[in-house]
Parts: C-alpha cells; sequence; structure tokens
C-alpha cells in the first residue's frame, strides 16, 4: 500500500461523526473543478474517493439527489471514476444546502470540522509523495479565491504553505515534514503522522552514518597520502646513505613508518621508543621532509644539516 493510499484510508477512517461527513463533502465538492448551475462533475483516480464520495452524497444529502458515475481506463493501468450531479434541480439542492455560490468561497456554516473539511480537500485536488523520497504535499486548486483561503485556513492552523500559478490551477504545496505532520495529523491521519516522523528517525540515522563515513574515508585517505609521502622522504634519505646522519628520534620514527605506512600519526606516536604527542611526530615528519628536500635540491653535502 503507497502512503498516499494509506493517508486518505486514514481520512476515511476519521470521518465518522455527522460534522465530520457534512465538512468532508463539502471540501470534496467545493474543491473539484466543475461547478456550474447545470453539473457538478468530480474525477479521481483514487479508490477510497470511490468507496466514500458516493456514500457521503447519499448520508448527507440524501437519496434525492440523483448521482450518475461513469469508469474509465487509464493509461496507467488504473481507473478514472466520474461522477455526476446533473440537473439544475440536483445542483441548486446541493449547492443552496452547502452554501457554494458562483465565486466558490469556503463558508464556515458547512465546515463545522476543519480537520475533516481540509480531508475533503485532499481527497479531491491532493496528492503525496513517498516521504522515503522527498516531503512534498500539494493541492491543485481550481481558483485563485479558493487557493487564497486554504492558504489562509492553513497558516492560522500554524502550517506554512507556498502557491505556484499553473495555467489553469493554483498549486498549494507543503516541502517541511513538521507542517506535513501538522496538516496529517488535523486532517485525523495520525497513523501516517507517527510514520512519517519514523521514516525521519531512519533517513537521519542513515544520513548521519553517510557522513560519518564519508568522514572516516576522507581521514584514511588523507592518512594514506601523508604515509605514501613521508615514505618516499624516507626513501630519499636512505638512496643518499642519510640514516646514519639522521638523529635516534628522526631515525626511530622513519623505521617505524616505514615498518607501518597505514598508520596515523596518533598511532605512530605509541610505537616511538619515547612516545611524543601527535604533533610532536608531525613536526619530526616536517624535518625529515626538510632533510630530502634538502638532498634532492643540494645531493650528499646536505646530510651534514641533519639533526633531532
Amino acid at each position: 500500500m503507497s502512503f498516499s493510499h494509506q493517508m486518505k484510508e486514514c481520512i476515511r477512517e476519521n470521518i465518522n461523526t455527522r460534522d465530520k461527513r457534512r465538512s468532508c463533502l463539502y471540501g470534496m465538492l467545493l474543491y473539484n473543478k466543475t461547478v456550474t448551475r447545470e453539473e457538478i462533475c468530480l474525477k479521481s483516480g483514487s479508490e477510497v474517493f470511490r468507496a466514500m464520495f458516493p456514500a457521503l452524497l447519499k448520508t448527507v444529502c440524501g437519496a434525492s439527489v440523483m448521482l450518475r458515475t461513469e469508469t474509465r481506463p487509464r493509461k496507467d493501468g488504473g481507473s478514472l471514476y466520474i461522477y455526476r450531479i446533473s440537473g439544475e434541480k440536483h445542483v441548486t439542492s446541493v449547492r443552496r444546502m452547502f452554501h457554494i455560490h458562483e465565486d466558490r468561497h469556503i463558508d464556515r456554516r458547512s465546515t463545522p470540522d476543519l480537520g475533516a473539511f481540509l480531508g475533503g480537500v485532499f481527497l479531491t485536488c491532493g496528492s503525496i509523495t513517498n516521504p522515503e523520497k522527498e516531503y512534498h504535499l500539494e493541492f491543485s486548486v481550481p481558483t485563485e479565491p479558493l487557493c487564497k483561503e486554504l492558504c489562509s485556513l492553513l497558516e492560522k492552523s500554524g502550517i506554512h504553505a507556498n502557491v505556484t500559478k499553473g495555467r489553469y490551477i493554483w498549486k498549494v504545496w507543503l516541502t517541511d515534514s513538521e507542517d506535513i505532520e501538522d496538516l496529517l495529523t488535523l486532517m485525523g491521519a495520525q497513523k501516517c503522522t507517527l510514520e512519517l516522523m519514523e521514516i525521519k528517525i531512519q533517513k537521519d540515522v542513515k544520513n548521519q552514518v553517510i557522513r560519518r563515513n564519508n568522514c572516516d574515508m576522507a581521514n584514511i585517505d588523507k592518512t594514506i597520502s601523508a604515509s605514501e609521502r613521508q615514505c618516499r622522504d624516507i626513501q630519499v634519505i636512505l638512496k643518499h646513505d642519510g640514516f646514519r646522519k639522521l638523529s635516534p628520534e628522526l631515525k626511530n620514527l622513519a623505521e617505524i613508518r616505514l615498518e607501518n605506512p597505514h598508520l596515523s600519526l596518533s598511532e605512530l606516536s605509541e610505537l616511538l621508543e619515547k612516545p611524543v604527542s601527535r604533533a610532536g611526530v608531525n613536526h619530526r615528519f616536517r624535518k625529515l621532509a626538510a632533510i630530502a628536500e634538502g638532498y634532492r635540491k643540494e645531493g650528499d653535502s646536505y646530510g651534514k644539516h641533519s639533526g633531532g
């Protein structure tokens, strides 16, 4: 079951009182694309919507409102469910019951339960991306006034929404995981809120492990690169018979490095005859590097400058 389907099922389970049924149905009717004097038409590919809308319409409006249904195949193999309330008599009855006017503004008399209303809006024009991939929830809103009013309702609930104007619709979208969690909870999808929070924790842990591994790999690469450079310097000193001119401390470090090219400075310090700090080991390697560079530039005569 996809996260989106699971979320819609949670909304469905939450619509269990008279006020919630009315508010949810109002959200469905108000935020669909087609509302005229002659017809109200809703389209959805959601099985949850298919199960809910006819039942809510019958429960809230009674059997007097005639509903025609149609099913069409979709390219993705699913089905598109089309619901039509046709005829001016039936449309007028529904519009009067929910105070749906030509300009289509939200009427608070028809929204006794805000969470259920938003749930109905989501079922009609909302979608959510699998949170394991990214955090993104959006509404495809049919008119600008409805877009602004939806944003206002969300803002009053402490949920920040972004708006993008398309060619025929307005997109109201959320990308902050906490805003999405708050909205899911408000719509009655608490189970999905908990699942989203768990996914966040898992992703954070995974990212921490990746960052730690990357850091470890970077440190390993740095150690290997430094060791290779140090070994080359020591080989130059050996080539010029410079070991006999080194101080005991430098000679001890050079021998240990050649025997242990994989060890870090801290690990090398523990193997010295007279252990020193990591900074001390690094200081001695700088001396060895200077001696090697002198041999490279000036030849054997530079060996006289070696010391502890």
